[in-house]
């Protein structure tokens, strides 16, 4: 087994690691305003005890959603209220609620309602997409070093619609950004690219550069859609459906009708630290080979 360094994960993973298939699979989001004390994980007890992180966790993992600490560019703001963002992601069924909590208790009876379905109203309704930087540095300095100051730019030109975030999932593609709500998850951007990509978001579209996927699929239907998106040059945000998004050979459908079978395999890279300071271990992206029309 080839192994190979680099001073940063980031710096390695870009060598050769590609980006499509990498975003975590995610259907609904709890993104909770926690100013201070982030733990290495969010819900390891540091900043809201053992008890109730267990009970989130556990209430979570049971509505299939990812909760995730955010706070304001720039510094901490400690406030009376907490915000909260609930988002879903799936196509013909994307939403996203903003809403003020006083004790990050009351999300037990919040995390269960996210789930798939309507927008369950417990606040109000977010029109503009919401950009997430991820920002943990207790989770890797990557995250920290590169990601702040895309979070400060995007901040400048679309103020209260950015967060900085808890791990998104793969420190190594930092700076790592999503999207809500369709939870479009992207890598590596610049500046300037994370600008574009938030306002392609705001008039409909996809950006192409720096895709990782949408959070919705798996990461076989992840690689597959991106794959087919840039086949036909199709980027409308919801232009494209993903089935069987856990499979070998997922099916992606166009809205005009059209259809592809994409076939996928897991392929293996030389080993490397999946995050600063980690063994290093083989990377073993999922990429699509063949795309086959139906």
């Amino acid at each position: 087994m080839t192994t190979i360094s680099a001073p940063t994960c980031s710096a390695l993973s870009a060598l050769d690691e590609p980006l499509p298939g990498t975003a975590a699979t995610a259907p609904g989001y709890v993104c909770l305003e926690v100013p201070t004390g982030w733990g290495r994980d969010v819900l390891d007890g540091t900043a809201l005890g053992a008890e109730l992180s267990d009970e989130l966790s556990a209430r979570a993992k049971a509505a299939d959603v990812r909760i995730l600490f955010i706070r304001r560019p720039g510094r901490d703001v400690v406030r009376e209220t907490r915000t909260v963002l609930l988002a879903r992601t799936e196509p013909e069924n994307t939403w996203c609620e903003r809403l003020e909590i006083t004790e990050p208790a009351e999300l037990l009876d919040i995390v269960p309602r996210v789930v798939a379905g309507p927008a369950p109203g417990l606040g109000a309704a977010v029109q503009d997409p919401i950009a997430l930087v991820c920002a943990h540095g207790k989770r890797d300095r990557c995250c920290a070093v590169l990601g702040r100051p895309i979070a400060a730019a995007l901040t400048a030109e679309f103020g209260q619609n950015v967060w900085e975030c808890s791990h998104t999932g793969g420190h190594r593609f930092a700076p790592s950004m999503i999207m809500l709500p369709t939870g479009y998850t992207y890598g590596r951007l610049g500046e300037d690219d994370s600008l574009v990509a938030v306002r392609d978001a705001r008039n409909g579209h996809v950006h192409a550069a720096g895709l990782r996927g949408r959070s919705t699929w798996g990461a076989a239907g992840q690689a597959a859609e991106i794959a087919v998106r840039e086949a036909i040059d199709e980027f409308a945000i919801d232009g494209v459906t993903v089935e069987d998004g856990d499979g070998d050979e997922p099916i992606v459908r166009h809205r005009d009708g059209r259809a592809w079978r994409v076939g996928v395999e897991t392929s293996e890279l030389p080993a490397r630290p999946a995050s600063c300071g980690a063994a290093a271990k083989p990377a073993r992206p999922v990429v699509a080979t063949t795309i086959t029309p139906l």
